[in-house]
C-alpha cells in the first residue's frame, strides 16, 4: 500500500497547494467517517496489530496516535482508529473561533520529507468543537481508542488572561476529551511561546487544574490527564522550569515537541526557497531535536514523568529509538503526508518485531532502555 501511494497517489496529491490537499484529504476521512461500512474498509486495508499500552489509565491499542494539526477540527475522529492509530489528537482549538494567518502558510519541502506552516491555529473555536464531537458521540461512532484535544490561546486574548482562555476551552470540552494538551509552544501565534516561561506557565496550569477538578466534581478518580507541549529550542534552564511546574501541579506528562523555527542546510535551491518561508518546520530534519529533547526530559525526570514523543518520526527505526530515548507514546503527522497512511501500521508491526528481538513481554518495557 505505501508503495501504491508513493507511485500513483502522492503525485496526485502533491500537485495541489500544500493546505488544500489536507483540506480535500480530510473531506473524504470526514465522509468516511459518518459509515460504519466506510470505517470498516478503511480498518480492512490499514489496521494496526495490537500492541498495547497503558498509560493514564487508558488503553491504547498501540502506542502511535496523530499528531494534533492533523485534524485541527474533529472532522475525522471516527477515521484514526479505522487507520491504524492507537488514538488521536484533535485540535489545536482556542475558545474563540479564529480564521488563522493569511494564506498561503502551508509548505512542502519534499526532497526532505519536511513541511513548514504558519497556520495560527486555524479553527472553528471549543464550542463548535463540542457541537462536533457531540455529533460523533450521538451517531455511535465514536472511536474506542483515546482522544485528546489540543488546546491553544486565541490571538484576540491578551497574554495576561491566557489562564481564562486555556481553562475555558477545557470546561466547554471536558466531557468529550480522554486528555488534554496545554500547547504554549507554536510558534506562529505572537508572544505564545513566551507563555512557557515559567511564571506564566504556572499560572495557566494552575488555572486549567482548577477547572479540571471543577468539571470532575471533587472525584479525584475521573480527573483528566492534563499535558503541556513544549519547544524544541529549550535551553536545559528552560527545561528544568517546565519540569518543576509539572512535578508541582501534579500533570500527567510533557508533549515533546512542536515545530522548530531553525532550518537545516541544504543545497538544493527549491528546498532552500521554501526553508525561507516564516514558520514551524515538522517532518525528517525535527527528529534529531525532538529525540534529543525526549531523552533530556527522561533523564531530568528520571523517566518519571511520561512522554509523548513527536518529531520526525516517519519509520520503525525513529520510532524506536523515540521510545528507548523515553517516550512512552508517539505521534505523527508529516509521515502520513510522506509515506500514506499505511505508514501506521509499518510502523507497529516494525515496534512488535523489535520487541520480540529484544525479548521484551511488552513495548513498555523498552520506554528509556537506552538510559539504562
Amino acid at each position: 500500500m505505501s508503495l501504491l501511494y508513493r507511485t500513483f497517489l502522492r503525485p496526485a496529491v502533491f500537485l495541489q497547494d500544500s493546505e488544500n490537499a489536507h483540506s480535500r484529504v480530510l473531506s473524504v476521512l470526514s465522509r468516511m467517517s459518518r459509515s460504519r461500512f466506510s470505517l470498516s474498509m478503511l480498518g480492512t486495508l490499514y489496521r494496526s496489530p495490537e500492541l498495547p499500552m497503558k498509560l493514564f489509565n487508558l488503553d491504547f491499542s498501540n502506542p502511535v496516535g496523530v499528531a494534533a494539526g492533523m485534524d485541527k477540527n474533529g472532522v475525522a475522529v471516527p477515521s484514526w482508529q479505522s487507520i491504524g492509530y492507537g488514538f488521536c489528537e484533535i485540535g489545536g482549538v482556542t475558545l474563540h473561533e479564529q480564521p488563522g494567518n493569511p494564506k498561503p502558510r502551508m509548505f512542502r519541502a519534499s526532497k526532505d520529507k519536511a513541511l513548514i506552516n504558519r497556520m495560527g491555529f486555524n479553527n472553528i473555536g471549543a464550542h463548535a468543537l463540542q457541537e462536533k464531537l457531540q455529533y460523533w458521540k450521538d451517531r455511535g461512532l465514536w472511536p474506542d481508542s483515546p482522544v485528546g484535544i489540543n488546546l491553544g490561546k486565541s490571538k484576540v486574548t491578551p497574554l495576561k488572561d491566557a489562564p481564562l482562555d486555556y481553562s475555558g476551552s477545557i470546561k466547554i470540552l471536558w466531557k468529550h476529551a480522554d486528555f488534554f494538551v496545554i500547547n504554549v509552544s507554536s510558534p506562529n501565534t505572537p508572544g505564545l511561546r513566551d507563555l512557557q516561561e515559567s511564571k506564566n506557565l504556572d499560572s495557566i496550569i494552575k488555572k486549567c487544574c482548577e477547572i479540571n477538578k471543577e468539571c470532575s466534581e471533587g472525584d479525584d478518580n475521573t480527573l483528566k490527564p492534563i499535558l503541556v507541549k513544549i519547544a524544541p529550542e529549550l535551553d536545559d534552564g528552560f527545561l528544568e522550569d517546565i519540569v518543576k511546574i509539572v512535578k508541582k501541579h501534579k500533570l500527567s506528562g510533557i508533549v515533546a515537541t512542536n515545530t522548530t523555527v531553525d532550518r537545516p542546510e541544504t543545497n538544493n535551491a527549491n528546498t532552500e526557497k521554501i526553508y525561507k518561508e516564516v514558520g514551524g518546520l515538522s517532518g525528517a530534519p525535527l527528529k534529531d531535536k525532538s529525540t534529543e529533547m525526549i531523552r533530556k526530559i527522561y533523564k531530568i525526570t528520571k523517566g518519571k514523568i511520561p512522554i509523548i514523543g513527536v518529531g520526525g518520526i516517519d519509520s520503525s527505526e525513529s520510532a524506536w529509538q523515540a521510545i528507548t530515548s523515553g517516550a512512552t507514546l508517539l505521534q505523527l503527522y508529516s509521515a502520513m503526508v510522506f509515506n500514506g497512511p499505511s505508514v501506521v501500521s509499518s510502523i507497529v508491526k516494525g515496534l512488535k518485531r523489535k520487541v520480540r528481538e529484544e525479548n521484551f513481554t511488552s513495548i513498555k518495557e523498552a520506554v528509556g532502555y537506552k538510559h539504562i
